[in-house]
């Protein structure tokens, strides 16, 4: 056996830095032509993976950051959240576990355009997707139970949610509205079509008093 087909041969497991997980996932990713079809790929599953996403985004392999944002970006590209709850990075023939402290994704900036029904508030992650939410790309908020504060999330792709970046969400509620959704009035605000609920509007009113 060549070194090369050894090197072939390898699992994700098995890499033993960055950038061995980089050749290996490129092959599966085929850089360039799109994110890969990881929602059709049924491979077995070959173990956890020492790699965690913390809350603000960044990737960790074996305790240390990963730097280099390219690496992140072609990680990314191989998530999938399965219905377990548990993220996984994916390929054609094998599924290894990671950690996910909160969202594998952070939306870091923001676009609005249009008014009223038309409105459409665009988002762009961290690792560079850029989503309209709205049918396809759901929003959700969450209290925070021990600060008090609100936590909105959106999703990407499969059931891979990117949390909203603290700057983000201050400039996302000041197109907040107060809305009627299903005879209590909350404010919330609207993309795509959809309407999506932020806190009664007496609790705002409250917090705001």
């Amino acid at each position: 056996m060549t070194k090369v087909e050894e090197h072939r041969e390898q699992s994700l497991t098995e890499a033993g830095d960055t950038a061995g997980l980089s050749a290996l996932i490129s092959r599966a990713a085929r850089a360039g032509k799109g994110l890969p079809p990881v929602e059709r790929w049924n491979p077995d599953f070959c173990g956890d993976l020492d790699m965690e996403i913390r809350p603000d985004g960044t990737w960790f392999y074996l305790g240390t950051p990963i730097g280099r944002m390219p690496l992140v970006q072609l990680f990314s590209t191989v998530l999938r959240k399965d219905a377990d709850g548990k993220t996984y990075l994916v390929t054609p023939v094998e599924k290894v576990g990671i950690r996910v402290v909160d969202a594998p994704f952070v939306a870091v900036e923001m676009n609005v355009s249009g008014k009223g029904d038309e409105q459409v508030i665009t988002f762009r992650t961290n690792v560079g997707d850029v989503v309209e939410a709205g049918p396809e790309h759901s929003m959700r908020f969450v209290d925070e139970d021990e600060t008090g504060g609100l936590k909105p999330y959106v999703l990407v792709r499969g059931r891979l949610e990117a949390l909203v970046a603290r700057p983000v969400m201050y400039e996302l509620v000041e197109h907040g509205e107060e809305i009627e959704i299903g005879g209590e009035l909350m404010f919330a605000v609207r993309s795509g079509g959809e309407v999506y609920p932020i806190m009664p509007a007496e609790k705002l009113r409250r917090l705001s008093a």
